[in-house]
């Protein structure tokens, strides 16, 4: 995932962009063209282009000195003079997501979804957004559609994961057994708790051998299910996943 910072800057220029090219208001209320003196349509111009600058001024301002609350308060701003950029919404959706908002987060980037069913950035947002509320299905269906547009192997494993936890398990063996048949399987690294309860990187193949091995352990198959375990300790003798669930079937 994109630092927030990166993303605001993103946004702030993508707001310069649309600034330049947003079309003038008009409604059916409004006189017409022949009907406005010249100096008071460029009053009404002045007059948005002063409010509008206040608003890219705050929401910059309060993200230089880190007061978020505000620059979302600005975004909301900015999102309402502009609601058609699309890269002012995912910023207050990533604002959201940072947040631990997942609900907002997920709901901001539906709408996103909904004009553009293939921006990887609101469906990676959506599909961990999901996963953190426990809506797994709609993770996976999410991680489904972005693997589709990046072929990318982290979200493949990702995908192996949910499966295991729907109970998808013919799904998620032969998930995992397409990775595992990909070298990069032992140099993709993932991360687990060690002994002392500390983040520490294994290869993905130990997780994945673990992952297989559990699946057979939910089907009663003890005798593959040992044969996985065993092989990701040989990979990695500290897992502590593999370990505990070889404990486990004694």
């Amino acid at each position: 995932m994109k630092k927030v910072s990166l993303i605001l800057i993103a946004s702030v220029c993508c707001l310069i962009t649309a600034w330049s090219q947003k079309p003038k208001p008009t409604t059916i209320q409004n006189p017409t063209q022949s009907q406005v003196k010249p100096t008071e349509q460029k009053s009404a111009e002045t007059a948005s282009e002063i409010i509008t600058t206040h608003f890219a001024k705050k929401y910059a301002v309060s993200s230089r000195w880190n007061d978020l609350d505000v620059a979302k308060d600005a975004l909301y701003d900015l999102i309402i003079e502009y609601p058609g950029n699309d890269s002012l919404i995912f910023a207050l959706a990533y604002y959201y997501f940072e947040h631990e908002n997942n609900t907002s987060a997920v709901l901001v980037c539906q709408d996103l979804l909904a004009r553009n069913p293939k921006n990887t950035a609101a469906l990676e947002v959506s599909a961990v957004g999901y996963e953190s509320l426990g809506i797994y299905d709609r993770s996976l269906q999410n991680f489904e559609s972005l693997f589709l547009l990046t072929n990318d192997n982290a979200i493949l494993y990702r995908m192996a994961l949910l499966q295991y936890q729907l109970k998808r398990y013919p799904e998620c063996l032969t998930n995992a057994d397409i990775l595992l048949a990909k070298p990069e399987s032992g140099t993709l690294k993932v991360s687990f708790n060690d002994k002392d309860k500390k983040p520490k990187e294994y290869p993905m193949k130990v997780s994945l051998l673990n992952l297989k091995g559990m699946v057979y352990k939910d089907q009663a198959d003890k005798v593959n299910a040992k044969k996985f375990f065993d092989e990701a300790l040989v990979v990695a003798p500290d897992f502590i996943p593999a370990k505990e669930n070889l404990a486990a079937l004694k």
